[in-house]
């Protein structure tokens, strides 16, 4: 009799273990359902022109005004700092959250969105509801690069868009004009990239233009700054006044993607404070010095960390949405 009890005990547990089994398969089914990796063909069949209707609006916006493929870049980077790259950046303020563009980081100084809104237009033309504004953005700081003279790569797609911005954690999170190189590690570090991904993706900074507020405190208050680069910048950027004056980046070549930007810091001709804390008797001079010396090194090393920032913490599979507008959630 017992026996007989045992076994029918037996086969309870078994039934019960087996739909338990049965449960966690899927629930993984369907948690994996939601999560789709990012992929370059990703948009092959729904939308096989996405990628050169993205790269012809670069071109245009570029051709235009060369400022603009820095800005992209820009726009690319300050995005995926805040959340990961989801275009919670592109949001336009509204009745329930304050968006990131009016975050000390990026007030005043962000540009492009009127490109990105055009670029969309043209998509939601050919193919409704399918690309992502934050596809674009990874997209757009690609061609940028590219067709500014520097490095290509692979652009993994399948990004999903944010339904919302954080505007505290723009302020917290992305790099200050100010920030010493302890600051910088930590900023890099908490999005998962390594020190010299940090140190590569400073050299974003071969192309583009400051605002004179960006480097005023670096001319009047740093002491690691060549002389006569620093009378210059102080002549045309005085203590009070001509907040809007531009300087490049780069100081012989703003609108081409090249390592001169660390040449530069070799020299003590880093415009901003937290450009020359990357060369400034650390452990990251080695590796300035090596970009320095090669563009091919560099190149590689800024392709590589930025396929690895445009993983930062996306959304994928049935997580956000992808927007109509960028300016705006669905």
């Amino acid at each position: 009799m017992s026996r007989v009890i045992n076994t029918m005990a037996f086969l309870k547990f078994s039934a019960l273990l087996w739909c338990i089994l049965v449960l966690i398969a899927s629930l993984s089914h369907v948690e994996g359902s939601t999560r789709v990796e990012l992929s370059t063909g990703y948009y092959y069949h729904t939308c096989p022109e996405a990628a050169q209707i993205v790269e012809d609006g670069v071109l245009l916006a570029v051709k235009s005004d060369t400022r603009m493929g820095a800005s992209l870049l820009r726009l690319h980077f300050h995005d995926c700092f805040v959340n990961g790259c989801d275009g919670s950046v592109l949001l336009d303020d509204n009745a329930t959250f304050t968006g990131e563009k009016t975050a000390f980081p990026n007030s005043g100084s962000l540009r492009g969105f009127e490109v990105v809104d055009l670029i969309k237009a043209k998509l939601e033309e050919a193919c409704p509801g399918i690309v992502s504004c934050a596809d674009i953005l990874a997209l757009a700081s690609q061609y940028a690069v590219y067709h500014l003279g520097g490095p290509s790569w692979e652009v993994k797609l399948g990004r999903r868009d944010s339904l919302t911005a954080n505007r505290t954690a723009a302020n917290v999170f992305l790099p200050s004009p100010a920030s010493n190189i302890t600051t910088l590690t930590s900023n890099f570090a908490v999005q998962g990239l390594s020190f010299k991904d940090m140190v590569a993706l400073s050299g974003a900074h071969t192309i583009g233009f400051a605002r004179c507020t960006a480097f005023r405190s670096r001319i009047y208050n740093d002491v690691d700054i060549n002389p006569p680069f620093k009378q210059y910048l102080q002549s045309i950027c005085p203590r009070v006044g001509n907040d809007s004056v531009l300087q490049g980046m780069d100081l012989k070549t703003p609108s081409h993607f090249d390592n001169l930007y660390y040449k530069n810091l070799l020299v003590k001709k880093g415009l901003l404070h937290s450009d020359q804390e990357i060369y400034n008797s650390n452990k990251a001079d080695p590796i300035v010095r090596k970009f320095s010396r090669s563009l091919t090194k560099f190149y590689k090393s800024f392709a590589k960390a930025m396929i690895k920032m445009g993983d930062i913490s996306h959304l994928t599979g049935t997580q956000g949405e992808v927007r109509l507008h960028c300016r705006k959630a669905n």
